[in-house]
């Protein structure tokens, strides 16, 4: 059974296990990059709740204000500031989530059946079970590694109340549904937002709702788009019990907030591999913003840079000390490497020009060769390294998936080479890897040349033995994604693309080879496919988990 079968079952909320950014690197980067900070709202405060007090918040008489990173925040730094000890960038917009207590009161009615299932049936034990909501946000956000701003918890037990608590800015409607009608549970999610349903069962206070919800009420993937009394609410988005369930879905609904309407700079141009269509749909179906910029824009600020002995003794001191870090074999000429950091740091540029956290390049193998004396792949692993996102040859085919995984992630994403399976395994490989996978440490690297040219610099990236990663397949633009994980197994050294990994496919293997497509893929340490299939409904998009 795994960690969130078993967690579901447990007495106490439980913390997802999930592997993630490190909360000390969450908060160094903070305080290290934000410009503004995200203040974040005391999680107590019912005003719904004639008896309840309200506590401060972390400061005790007032909120500490939690900060993060934000694209500009990032971008915004000169891009000569290279440091390879910096910490991963978390960035990004937070998920704000309005909590609702819903309940009602009971009326004792003599000889009568005159109240329902459940512990919050009063003023006073909605304000007690109000704070407890409130201390678990608390608790859970201090273990998220992703920004969430938790709204006053809000106690309703009218229409009134419900409306007036669905006023306000926020993303995601998190109702405490423990008692009260499915008339006042209809008026406390809101028609046009995300919405959340907890139900406790033996984390503490009994809820009715716990034996109430039914898909009378909430969508199935077996009827989709079914009429039913809450709309757009699926079963999915139901939490018992589990905050580590809860944080996997607010992370997941993280990555849709921010990946929705991203920008990304496309140097050479835009395509899709064997889908032409991919990035007029990344950009109807997903409002990605596409800055197509030419060569012909770009050529003059390489030669200008190549010229520049400022530019270059800097990237020559950069490359050096990239050298310098442990684990690190130079099996090319330093030159490349050189080139290496001064296309990173114009591709830097551009991205800070259009406030573009993302970037991709087409014709990487080709056009910008002679130009940049070097080749794409490790100024690529550079920006990736840092926590921004960067794919080469410009595929909006898995462009779009691969922003999302990055956001939910919250570590690099290494798009890959697909191969034909057998016997389990498939063969990953790639020039541009990231090399802080995990969003921490440096994985033993070796610079060689690029595979197809022998020429540059391109990274081979060694991943442990007995690593979890996970992939997103997509069917080129179909609206269809396959999800699927594994443990890397080896990293040899075959004559192709230099990143290379086996990865031993967990479940049935044998469904990938009606998948194959000659197509890219996307990986990341860890297993998000949870996570990625509750963003794909959001998004519209079939989700098929082969894992």
């Amino acid at each position: 059974m795994d960690t969130k079968e078993e967690s579901s079952k447990r007495n106490q909320p439980v913390l997802s296990e999930k592997p993630s950014v490190s909360r000390r690197n969450f908060m160094q980067t903070s305080a290290l990059l934000a410009a503004g900070l995200g203040a974040v709202g005391s999680l107590v405060g019912c005003a719904a709740c004639p008896r309840q007090t309200a506590r401060a918040g972390r400061g005790g008489a007032s909120d500490v204000p939690r900060s993060f990173v934000s694209a500009t925040d990032v971008l915004s730094g000169s891009s000569v500031e290279w440091n390879p000890y910096h910490s991963f960038f978390i960035w990004g917009r937070p998920i704000r989530v309005q909590p609702i207590l819903m309940y009602t009161v009971a009326m004792p009615q003599e000889m009568r059946s005159w109240k329902s299932w459940g512990d919050v049936l009063t003023d006073e034990a909605a304000a007690a079970e109000a704070a407890q909501i409130s201390e678990e946000l608390r608790a859970m956000q201090t273990q998220a590694e992703f920004p969430i701003e938790c709204l006053p918890v809000v106690c309703v037990k009218t229409a009134e109340q419900a409306a007036q608590a669905l006023q306000g800015a926020f993303d995601v409607v998190l109702v405490y549904a423990a008692s009260g009608s499915g008339t006042l549970l209809q008026q406390c999610v809101p028609p046009d937002k995300d919405a959340l349903l907890f139900v406790r069962h033996q984390s503490g206070a009994m809820y009715y709702w716990y034996e109430a919800l039914s898909v009378a009420y909430l969508q199935t993937d077996r009827q989709p788009n079914r009429e039913t009394r809450l709309g757009h609410v699926h079963v999915d988005d139901v939490v018992v019990d589990a905050y580590g369930d809860l944080l996997w879905r607010l992370r997941a609904l993280y990555g849709v907030k921010n990946f929705m309407g991203s920008r990304i700079v496309a140097l050479g141009g835009v395509w899709g591999k064997y889908a032409p269509d991919a990035p007029q749909i990344a950009a109807d179906r997903f409002n990605m913003e596409i800055i197509d910029m030419g060569y012909d824009a770009f050529a003059g600020r390489i030669e200008a840079a190549l010229r520049d002995p400022g530019q270059m003794l800097r990237a020559e001191e950069q490359a050096r000390r990239y050298l310098a870090l442990s684990k690190t074999e130079l099996q090319t000429d330093f030159p490349f490497v050189v080139n290496a950091f001064v296309l990173y740091a114009l591709f830097r540029e551009v991205m800070r020009e259009h406030n573009a956290p993302a970037f991709t390049i087409k014709e990487c193998m080709s056009t910008i060769i002679p130009m940049a004396k070097t080749t794409a792949c490790l100024a690529l692993t550079l920006l990736n390294d840092e926590g921004l996102i960067a794919f080469c040859e410009s595929d909006f085919v898995v462009v779009p998936p691969g922003v999302l995984l990055r956001h939910i992630a919250g570590k690099p994403v290494f798009m890959h080479n697909s191969t034909f399976p057998h016997d389990g395994i498939v063969t990953c490989a790639h020039c541009s890897a990231p090399r802080r996978m995990n969003a921490d440490r440096y994985e033993p690297m070796r610079i060689l040349t690029h595979e197809e040219s022998e020429y540059g610099a391109a990274p081979k990236v060694e991943i442990p033995i007995g690593q979890e990663v996970c992939f997103i397949d997509p069917e080129y633009t179909a609206g269809r994604w396959v999800g699927l994980k594994g443990q890397v197994t080896d990293n040899p050294f075959y004559s192709i693309c230099r990143s290379q990994q086996e990865v031993r496919v967990e479940g049935d293997w044998q469904t990938l080879k009606s998948e194959v497509r000659d197509s890219h893929w996307l990986m990341v340490y860890g297993d998000y496919l949870d996570e990625i299939g509750y963003a794909a409904r959001k998004l519209g998009i079939v989700w098929d988990r082969i894992s």
